[in-house]
């Protein structure tokens, strides 16, 4: 298990999640190289197919942060 490196997806709100995220970054702050975050308009048009299809193309994980 010492190789793993877990597949996470996270939608994120373009104005909420997506922000806090990219702070991180004008911080210099870290946070894992396995995560991909994909930005959306509003998580409130988040889908189940939309996580189900993450989870069909590899995804460990999928998140959405709002």
């Amino acid at each position: 298990m010492v190789d793993y490196k877990p597949k996470i997806v996270a939608f994120a709100c373009q104005y909420c999640a997506y922000s806090a995220a990219d702070l991180a970054g004008s911080m210099r702050l870290e946070y894992s190289p396995h995560v991909r975050i994909i930005k959306l308009l509003c998580t409130g048009k988040v889908d189940i197919l939309h996580l189900l299809t993450a989870f069909e193309k590899g995804a460990d994980a999928v998140f959405v942060a709002g």
